[in-house]
Formats: C-alpha cells, sequence, structure tokens
C-alpha cells in the first residue's frame, strides 16, 4: 500500500521540489558566482549567453512541450518524454561551450562536467529513470563547496530535502533519487579533484 502525506507536507514538498528544480539551482550558483567574481557590469555580461543560450531555450522547450501535450508536466517526470529533453539540453549546452570558447579561448570547466553529468543522466535513463532533480542539486552542492565550504554544506542539505520531495510526490522512486545522487556525487568528485589540480 502507497504511504499517504498530510496535505501540509505535500504542499511543502512542491514548493521545494519546484523551487529548487536543475534549472533555479544553477541559475542561483551563476548568480552569485558573477556577482562573486565580477563587477555588475562584467557579470551581467558573463551570465547573459549562458542565460541566452542555455537557460532560456530549455524553458521555452519544455513550456512549449508541455502546451503540445508531447510532455505530461514540467517536471518531465516521464522516462520516455525525458529522452527528448536530454537530448535538447545537451545540444543547447554544446551550443554554449562551442560559443564560450571561440568568445574567450579558453574550455569553460563548469559547463563541461554539466554536460558529463547530463550525459551519465541521458545514459542511465535507459535504464532506470535516475532524479534529476537530486542529481543537479548534489553537483550545485559541489559547486558551491568549491567557493565555500558552509555554502556547499548548506546546499547539500537542499539536494537531501529535494530528494526527499520527490518521493513524497511520487515522481520519483527511493532507487531513483540515490541513483541520481550517486551520478552526480562520482561526477562532482572528479569536477572537484580537476578544479584542484588546475589552480594548483
Amino acid at each position: 500500500m502507497l504511504k499517504t502525506y498530510p496535505p501540509a507536507v505535500i504542499g511543502v514538498s512542491k514548493f521545494i521540489s519546484n523551487f529548487f528544480n536543475p534549472l533555479t539551482s544553477l541559475i542561483i550558483f551563476f548568480i552569485y558566482i558573477s556577482s562573486q567574481d565580477f563587477a555588475p557590469k562584467a557579470a551581467l555580461k558573463t551570465f547573459m549567453p549562458i542565460l541566452l543560450l542555455t537557460i532560456l531555450p530549455i524553458v521555452i522547450w519544455i513550456v512549449w512541450n508541455v502546451k503540445k501535450g508531447n510532455y505530461t508536466n514540467l517536471d518531465v517526470s516521464n522516462r520516455n518524454q525525458r529522452k527528448s529533453l536530454y537530448f535538447f539540453i545537451s545540444a543547447c549546452i554544446g551550443v554554449y561551450l562551442i560559443y564560450d570558447y571561440t568568445t574567450t579561448g579558453t574550455p569553460d570547466l563548469l559547463m563541461i562536467f554539466l554536460m558529463v553529468l547530463l550525459l551519465i543522466l541521458q545514459i542511465s535513463n535507459y535504464f532506470i529513470k535516475s532524479s534529476m532533480h537530486t542529481a543537479f542539486n548534489v553537483f550545485v552542492a559541489a559547486l558551491f563547496f568549491a567557493e565555500s565550504a558552509l555554502l556547499g554544506i548548506i546546499w547539500a542539505v537542499i539536494a537531501i530535502l529535494v530528494g526527499i520531495t520527490r518521493v513524497i510526490l511520487k515522481r520519483h522512486t527511493a532507487k531513483e533519487v540515490f541513483t541520481g545522487a550517486a551520478i552526480a556525487i562520482l561526477v562532482s568528485f572528479i569536477y572537484l579533484y580537476t578544479n584542484i589540480q588546475l589552480q594548483q
């Protein structure tokens, strides 16, 4: 028998799950890092290509497909429907990486690892519907951890809460949440190690 939860628990779970979706979590990190590393004008110049080439097209793609009936919901929780989403997000990140490399001459390590995470999730989707919400929030926790241990720990707690809400809302099973987290932990560890090596 499926466990039922009080309406208040469902309501809080929906808020956490919806607010800390993969795109919002990444936007929060990008805004934070841009404000830390750059003056406002330079921060906007750094963030705008990410917004215009990845975030905005992905949002439009999801909303358009929901309206067309190709996706059941904005979460794209259906495993088969998710396949086209993975391909589209990969294409957007690929376009950004090409643009960034041609304009700066240096590869964007963060976005490369984001692409790696996405590709592994895409492969895993053929076997199990790994939680993208959990995976991306674990990765964002690692990104914050590279900047501040405290922020990294805070976001790791958020990632755990997001994983729990995905199970409560029946978007994923516990196994799918753990699989998403495990994939993200592996990618995050390699990212942090590579980041440390490059800074030495």
